[in-house]
């Protein structure tokens, strides 16, 4: 089982805005009255286009679908919440929060992929579970250890621990399930998603530990890392706040490593973290602010790991 892949799949941002829905427990968004809509998904594809045009000139394939003209999803950029693939040939579709982010899942994708090529098992849809007012926003709310068989998330409004339950047994992982916060006026509440406070990649995991507040829930996870042989490099609130938890390690055809993440990301490391990182592999970065702002996502949400085999 391979930790990381060359290949990715990414939605060209359309229609890109700020969501009310989504902002009622994802406290990294934050409206911008001061330019209009046309400028906002203008800035949004350019932002879109510089990120892939980043990736693809280190020998990773991305696989880029259009946002469709007559359905309107303000979040399509972020596909890793809606469906993931794995090497074994299948395919998650995954229960959402917002009903209007419901309309994202896209069966043409999956058969697009198959056109090209990549061997499609079975599809499981776990979206029934929208009628129980129960979701997991799949890579979302879930950080996958996939070569340890671990999945570590953050259990909140997003991500029900039944449902994460269900997936695990159906994967054979392992769950290290948490609750981590960040503080929002004087009050802690709950982090909507996993990827925002923790990326785990082949040898070392960035984590925003101060943010998991039970101090046996702090242990387990870092018990958990220690054992499978991850680096802790550690990152703080305010570092998370600026989306360096928003990580996701890929590889090309060559097999050299590279971490990407967004500008703002990397403007938040210190040097020592910068240097740590690099002793693993290459760092790309690119600026997406106005994705980051509007729709309280970053680098790794915009990424949805293809691991399908070809036939």
């Amino acid at each position: 089982m391979n930790q990381n892949t060359s290949s990715i799949i990414m939605i060209r941002p359309k229609h890109f805005d700020f969501n009310k829905e989504t902002a009622s427990n994802n406290y990294f968004q934050k409206e911008d009255k001061s330019i209009s809509k046309n400028e906002i998904r203008n800035k949004a594809v350019n932002e879109f286009e510089s990120l892939t045009t980043l990736i693809e000139s280190r020998g990773i394939e991305v696989i880029v679908f259009d946002d469709r003209d007559d359905v309107i999803t303000t979040d399509s950029v972020f596909p890793n919440n809606w469906v993931s693939f794995h090497e074994n040939g299948n395919v998650f579709i995954y229960p959402m929060f917002s009903k209007n982010r419901r309309k994202e899942k896209r069966l043409d994708i999956l058969e697009e992929l198959n056109k090209k090529g990549y061997l499609i098992n079975k599809t499981v849809d776990l979206s029934k579970y929208e009628i129980e007012n129960r979701f997991l926003e799949g890579t979302g709310s879930m950080v996958l250890d996939r070569e340890n068989k671990i999945c570590y998330a953050a259990i909140s409004e997003r991500t029900d621990i039944d449902i994460l339950s269900e997936f695990c047994s159906k994967n054979k992982y392992e769950k290290i399930a948490f609750r981590s916060y960040q503080t929002v006026g004087n009050k802690r509440k709950e982090i909507y998603h996993t990827n925002v406070i923790m990326c785990v990649a082949d040898k070392y995991s960035i984590v925003c530990l101060e943010s998991i507040d039970d101090i046996k829930e702090k242990k387990k996870v870092i018990n958990k890392l220690e054992a499978t042989n991850k680096k802790i490099i550690e990152i703080t609130e305010s570092q998370c706040n600026n989306f360096a938890g928003n990580m996701l390690q890929l590889k090309n055809n060559k097999n050299e490593k590279f971490l990407i993440m967004s500008r703002s990301a990397y403007d938040s490391l210190s040097e020592d973290q910068i240097r740590t990182i690099r002793t693993y592999n290459e760092i790309i970065y690119s600026d997406i602010k106005t994705i980051e702002k509007l729709g309280g996502g970053s680098a790794r949400c915009m990424i949805a790991e293809n691991f399908l085999r070809k036939k």
